[in-house]
């Protein structure tokens, strides 16, 4: 999670959050095991370049309004590609910065990203949900267990989600748990055991539900990892 003031964040693969330079702020770890976040800096001009002027503040440095932005699944399988070229030494500087910029407009200011809607009692109620869905991603979370996990009724608690994060909750913990398989996928030879770990009751689940998400079986995706 990061903490600027006393507005908080969570760092989660379905959406980007945002550092605004000479901006303070402070990192907590919630759920054990760290994080694997993809950094990304931009220049000022590049910024305000590609920004759609209603995100950021007036005034002088280039600035977001927002801490945060929902993105997609395309994005998500970006990130993924920039990851695994990066780390692996076979992306090209030109492909990188290309994606990187695909990347980034994707996040600021695509038809398919969102940002949270909203009270701000509502959005740290539904952080705390991330948190619980993010702490156990295998695990088959019942409303009920969830919701008294943060401590409300599951009717109330289906409202605020909905209304935040424009899906049900279910499909944000689908959302996460495929998110989680593009990190995995280029070290994993047993796609049934790993879409098992993730949670899915088969490997046809899984590889339906991915390919239905990124236009692609984790087969295909992994293929094109290696062709790299």
């Amino acid at each position: 999670m990061r903490h600027v003031g006393k507005t908080d964040a969570v760092a989660e693969s379905n959406q980007v959050i945002f550092f605004n330079r000479s901006e303070e702020y402070r990192i907590s770890h919630p759920i054990a095991g760290g994080d694997a976040c993809l950094d990304v800096k931009v220049s000022e001009e590049i910024l305000a370049e590609l920004t759609p002027k209603e995100q950021l503040r007036s005034g002088g440095d280039v600035s977001f309004r927002r801490q945060r932005r929902r993105v997609d699944a395309r994005a998500q399988a970006l990130v993924a590609l920039l990851r695994y070229g990066l780390a692996r030494g076979v992306a090209e500087t030109l492909e990188a910065e290309t994606l990187t910029l695909t990347l980034i407009r994707r996040s600021l200011g695509e038809p398919t990203s969102h940002g949270a809607a909203g009270t701000y009692g509502g959005q740290k109620l539904v952080d705390r949900a991330k948190l619980v869905l993010s702490s156990d991603l295998a695990r088959r979370w019942t409303l009920g267990e969830v919701a008294k996990e943060v401590g409300v009724s599951p009717v109330y608690l289906t409202q605020v989600f909905q209304q935040v994060e424009a899906m049900p909750l279910y499909r944000y913990q689908l959302r996460l748990r495929l998110a989680r398989s593009l990190d995995l996928l280029g070290s994993h030879h047993d796609l049934t055991a790993l879409g098992l770990d993730l949670g899915f009751s088969s490997h046809s689940h899984f590889s339906s539900a991915f390919k239905q998400a990124f236009g692609r079986t984790p087969a295909e995706f992994q293929r094109s990892l290696r062709l790299r």
